[in-house]
């Protein structure tokens, strides 16, 4: 049985994205530090060439990769990148949590789904298509919801050392504690992975 997994690169204060994120700078000012691990390094993922990264760092994204059968993010993230011009980098199934699905998605290889009726029927929908495999998790609003409606089993974040002072935090609404557990800890020149496991609490959120 595959996990519902957040999986997010952050900063060491918790931003995800910097102010004024956009379609020309889906990340935000400055925001693109929190990726540089996925691109600054010498070895081609065996996913994709458009991932070059360090030896520690590669094994991290492409055992991710490996274990990942569909993802489901928020509108707002999809509007930001374009829809990944209808062919999302990850090469899996793609499930986005929306009130308003967009009238004429761009057409690509990347299977797309909108789900309008809340986040744990998305969350069913987008188990369904990962066929047994883990569901990733991205985007701050579809992060929270899942983990207020208690769907989250394990937090893989990347640290990265940075402190942006401003812009989109992951963690911004939640309001009560949840207990994590280290599961691992992977240090590269310029990030740490980190893996948490979380336990089966509800939370609210604002």
């Amino acid at each position: 049985m595959g996990k519902v997994v957040v999986d997010m690169s952050m900063s060491l204060d918790g931003f995800i994205a910097g102010v004024n994120d956009s379609q020309k700078e889906p990340l935000g000012e400055g925001g693109a530090v929190l990726q540089q691990w996925l691109f600054n390094g010498q070895l081609e993922s065996r996913h994709s060439s458009f991932f070059k990264m360090n030896p520690i760092s590669r094994e991290v994204f492409d055992k991710s990769v490996d274990s990942t059968g569909a993802i489901l993010t928020g509108r707002r993230t999809y509007n930001v990148v374009g829809g990944w011009e209808g062919n999302h980098p990850a090469g899996v199934s793609v499930v986005i949590l929306t009130h308003r699905p967009p009238i004429a998605p761009p057409e690509g290889n990347t299977p797309i789904s909108f789900v309008t009726d809340g986040v744990e029927r998305a969350v069913r929908e987008a188990k369904e298509k990962a066929g047994g495999k883990n569901v990733g998790v991205a985007g701050a609003r579809t992060a929270q919801q899942c983990l207020a409606a208690g769907l989250v089993d394990e937090l893989h974040i990347h640290h990265i050392p940075v402190l942006l002072g401003e812009g989109t935090r992951l963690f911004t609404s939640l309001s009560e504690r949840i207990p994590l557990t280290v599961k691992e800890t992977v240090s590269d020149r310029d990030v740490t992975h980190v893996l948490y496991s979380v336990e089966r609490v509800c939370v609210a959120y604002d």
